[in-house]
């Protein structure tokens, strides 16, 4: 695409979000507001949602479950709108337990809207990656409010479509303005694989190189999409500042067969195209790390580990003025076989006397699978001044986290990036909702 063509494609999109917004932003654009109501968009007064809570929730049972309602939503969507088909995957069960999670999200929040601004923000940035035009939000309400009439039959009523429409729209305005604010950078970017290395059967370390600036911080992650699985995006950690030639590192370990991590693990080589998403994550050193530094990595998690510590190298430069305090690395694993990378950490731990590795591997019968792990992080009586970082699968998280609280440091000392949502275990502010989906609402898992 020439540069005229992609300035032509921002405009467009900026026009479409701008139309869009100023008709939900409009007087009387909710159904049933105006005269007074005070209901509008994030870029308004705040969202009061709590009455449509009420209402959504008394009647929960005529629309749920989730699971049924979605899908009448999208053979809704799909007939009235055929070319959308396209957009979607083939294979559309991690789209409906998302978009189930992201209604689930939304109800929950009702009553507190700033924290769907500030999640659903971060969704509409996200979503440009995946083509999604601020029209198609406009085509999936209808499909929703026809969805509604369906399950709850004949106990329909206005006050409750109006109440989902209201609720729906307060979050797809959200991410418009999440789209809008992020037409300053490429809505995905295409890059090129310059090496990929097997460590094992099923663990591959890809180099990437893409094809525009990547900007991005230590400890973030991007989602990436194979050529060979179009529409399907999963979450992966970067590893390592860019090199000098701008490419990127990822470790990737194969879960199962026909998904994205089988692709880039069995099925990609070099000069093989990708795409990468905008990044994103929690875990970062923060200012001044000069206080005692636990890094906690599981597996391929280690990667955004590998990032944090050439950051921290980078800050001990001769040139710099900042310190670096005790650091201790875990990286666990199911067992020796499953450790990687082991000769560049070994050679990383030898010169630098700030730094302790400390593997860990195998347990004991009978305990839970990270239990060994978590023992070994608290075996070393962290400081309740100090703090830590944890990057792998969620129940590592949990467990890790949990022990480190019982052992005195305090959770907001604990970093990690969001952990999926279950249907009533919903995320914070900052959340998402589970494994990444295409289209709308999709969400992002913790990477491993």
């Amino acid at each position: 695409m020439s540069a005229g063509d992609g300035n032509y494609h921002a405009l467009l999109a900026r026009h479409d979000a701008m139309r869009l917004r100023r008709q939900m932003l409009s007087s009387g654009a909710f159904p049933g507001a105006g005269g007074g109501s005070g209901l509008r968009g994030p870029a308004g007064q705040p969202y009061d949602g709590v009455a449509d809570q009420r209402t959504i929730m008394r009647d929960l049972d005529l629309v749920a479950p989730f699971e049924e309602l979605i899908a009448h939503l999208y053979q809704a969507l799909f007939t009235r709108h055929p070319s959308l088909r396209s957009l979607f995957p083939a294979e559309m069960a991690f789209q409906q337990a998302h978009l189930a999670r992201a209604f689930w999200y939304l109800l929950e929040h009702l009553d507190r809207p700033e924290q769907i601004t500030a999640t659903f923000t971060q969704l509409g940035r996200d979503h440009r990656k995946l083509g999604v035009r601020p029209a198609q939000y406009a085509a999936f309400e209808t499909a929703l409010c026809e969805a509604l009439r369906i399950r709850a039959g004949e106990q329909w009523t206005a006050e409750l479509e109006q109440a989902w429409v209201r609720m729906v729209r307060f979050g797809i305005t959200a991410m418009v303005q999440g789209a809008e604010a992020a037409l300053h950078e490429p809505p995905c970017w295409e890059a090129t694989v310059t090496a990929h290395r097997l460590c094992g059967p099923d663990l591959a370390v890809l180099r990437v190189r893409p094809h525009e600036t990547f900007r991005y911080r230590a400890g973030q992650f991007t989602a990436l999409e194979s050529a060979r699985l179009p529409h399907t995006w999963r979450p992966y950690y970067l590893a390592g500042e860019p090199g000098r030639d701008g490419d990127l590192e990822f470790h990737v370990r194969c879960t199962g067969p026909g998904g994205v991590s089988e692709a880039l693990v069995r099925h990609t080589a070099v000069g093989d195209r990708i795409r990468l998403g905008p990044p994103k994550g929690n875990l970062a050193l923060g200012e001044d790390p000069a206080g005692e530094l636990h890094l906690v990595a599981w597996d391929t998690g280690w990667a955004a580990m590998k990032a944090l510590l050439q950051e921290l190298e980078g800050r001990l430069r001769p040139t710099s003025e900042h310190r670096v305090g005790r650091v201790r690395l875990f990286v666990g694993a199911d067992g020796l076989s499953s450790l990687y990378d082991t000769e560049y950490l070994t050679g990383f731990e030898r010169s630098r006397p700030w730094l302790t590795v400390v593997p860990v591997t195998g347990g004991t019968p009978g305990e839970g699978a990270y239990d060994h792990l978590a023992r070994a992080v608290t075996r070393s009586r962290p400081s309740a001044a100090g703090r830590a970082l944890l990057a792998g699968p969620p129940a590592m998280v949990q467990t890790v986290t949990a022990a480190l609280t019982r052992a005195g440091l305090p959770a907001e000392h604990v970093r990690h990036d969001p952990l999926p949502a279950g249907p009533r275990d919903l995320p914070g502010p900052a959340g998402t909702f589970g494994s990444a989906g295409p289209r709308m609402f999709q969400g992002q898992s913790v990477p491993a």
